[in-house]
């Protein structure tokens, strides 16, 4: 079993149930014990803003609000600096605990021994 889970999230409102499906994964592997690295990409950017989470639904889904504050208890989520960049999103403007940072911290947490990444 990966010591580490590096998830990486591209869809947002524009594809729900990949999303949803990213945030459940990473929520449940944080619940069971995995180490888990979140990181928002594309459209799931807007998800690192306060109160943007609250405005996702989706019917028979878990709440994305209650995902994201699983993953923080256990793990790591992390905004993409250039996506965060082209959104005009910076460090004062994310939700407490979200990192920003780049392709050179991605590759080297997919890079380590028993890491499994997965791309939503």
């Amino acid at each position: 079993m990966a010591k580490k889970l590096v998830i990486k999230v591209t869809a947002g409102a524009d594809a729900p149930e990949r999303c949803s499906q990213a945030f459940t994964v990473a929520a449940v592997a944080a619940a069971s014990g995995v180490e888990v690295s979140l990181w928002l990409t594309g459209e799931s950017s807007w998800f690192a803003l306060p109160g943007r989470a609250a405005e996702f639904e989706l019917p028979h889904a878990a709440p994305l609000p209650d995902l994201i504050e699983a993953v923080q208890a256990a793990g790591r989520i992390t905004l993409c600096t250039q996506c965060a960049a082209r959104r005009e999103i910076t460090e004062k403007d994310v939700i407490e605990g979200v990192r920003i940072a780049g392709a050179q911290v991605f590759v080297s947490e997919t890079m380590g021994e028993g890491v499994q990444a997965l791309v939503y």
